[in-house]
C-alpha cells in the first residue's frame, strides 16, 4: 500500500509541476515578472524564484498570483489541461538529449510510444515499478504523456511525431546501426536487405524522395493500426531508409 501511495504521489508531483509550468507561461503571456509576484506577496524576488524552482506554493499564494492576473484558479488549472492536450510533434534538442543520456529512460520511451503499458514493461524487462513510474513521470514532465491515475498512460504525440534530424537520439542510434542493426546476413524470415545503385537526375530523385516519405507513412499507419493487438502478436519492426548522393570509399584512388 505504501509503494502504490509513493507511485501515485510521483504523478502528483509530476501534474504540480505542470501547473507551475502553466503559471509561469501565463505570467509571460501577461508581460509580469517575477518582481511583480514578489511585490504582491510582499517577499523579496530572490524568494519568490526559489517558490517557483521547488514549487512549493501554498494555496493562498497561488490564489494571491492568479487574482494578481485577473483570473481564479480554477482557471489557471483549465489553461493547464488544455495545454496537456495539445499534441506533440517534435521534442527540443534538450529533451531529446536528456532521453538518451539515459538507457532506462530510452527503453520506457520507444516502448511508450509503441503504447506497451507499466504491466508489460515490468514483464518484459528488468523493471521495477518504481523504476517505471520515474521514468513516466519524466515523460510525462517532457509532455510525451499524461501519466493518469493508477499509472495509466495517454499519449500525447502527433501522427507525425518524428525525432530531430542529427539530434540526440538519431545519432545514438545512428551509432548503433553498424554494429548491431547490420550484424545479420538478412536471411531470416521478415528480414530484406536490398541495396539499389543507379544514377538518377536531381528530378528522378525528387521523385523517389517523396515514395520513400510516403512508404514511411504507410508504416507509422500500420504500426498504430496495430496498436490495439497483444504484444505475443507483435514483433519489434526497424526500418532504415536512406537515399544520398554516395560511391564507395575504396574507389577514391582511382577518381581524378
Amino acid at each position: 500500500m505504501l509503494f502504490i501511495l509513493k507511485s501515485n504521489l510521483v504523478a502528483i508531483m509530476a501534474q504540480t509541476k505542470q501547473l507551475i509550468d502553466t503559471l509561469k507561461r501565463t505570467l509571460k503571456v501577461q508581460g509580469m515578472s517575477y518582481a511583480d509576484v514578489a511585490t504582491e506577496l510582499n517577499l523579496s524576488e530572490a524568494s519568490v524564484k526559489r517558490l517557483f524552482s521547488q514549487s512549493s506554493f501554498s494555496l493562498a499564494r497561488l490564489d494571491k498570483i492568479c487574482q494578481l492576473m485577473g483570473m481564479e484558479i480554477s482557471d489557471l488549472v483549465a489553461q493547464m489541461h488544455s495545454h496537456s492536450h495539445a499534441m506533440v510533434s517534435e521534442l527540443s534538442f534538450k529533451q531529446e538529449q536528456e532521453i538518451a543520456a539515459d538507457t532506462g529512460l530510452l527503453l520506457v520511451t520507444v516502448c511508450i510510444l509503441n503504447r506497451w503499458t507499466i504491466e508489460q514493461l515490468m514483464a518484459h524487462y528488468h523493471l521495477s515499478e518504481h523504476q517505471c513510474v520515474h521514468y513516466l513521470a519524466v515523460l510525462d514532465r517532457l509532455q510525451l504523456i499524461d501519466l493518469l491515475a493508477d499509472n495509466r498512460i495517454k499519449l500525447r504525440v502527433a501522427p507525425n511525431f518524428k525525432w530531430l534530424e542529427n539530434g540526440p537520439i538519431q545519432k545514438f542510434f545512428q551509432q548503433k546501426l553498424a554494429t548491431d542493426f547490420f550484424s545479420t546476413q538478412f536471411t531470416q524470415q521478415n528480414e530484406q536487405l536490398i541495396v539499389i545503385n543507379g544514377m538518377l537526375s536531381n528530378e528522378a530523385m525528387a521523385v523517389f524522395h517523396r515514395k520513400l516519405t510516403q512508404l514511411a507513412r504507410e508504416f507509422d499507419t500500420l504500426n498504430h493500426n496495430d496498436s490495439s493487438l497483444s504484444l505475443s502478436q507483435r514483433r519489434g519492426t526497424t526500418v532504415v531508409l536512406a537515399m544520398r548522393n554516395w560511391q564507395l570509399g575504396f574507389f577514391d584512388s582511382f577518381r581524378k
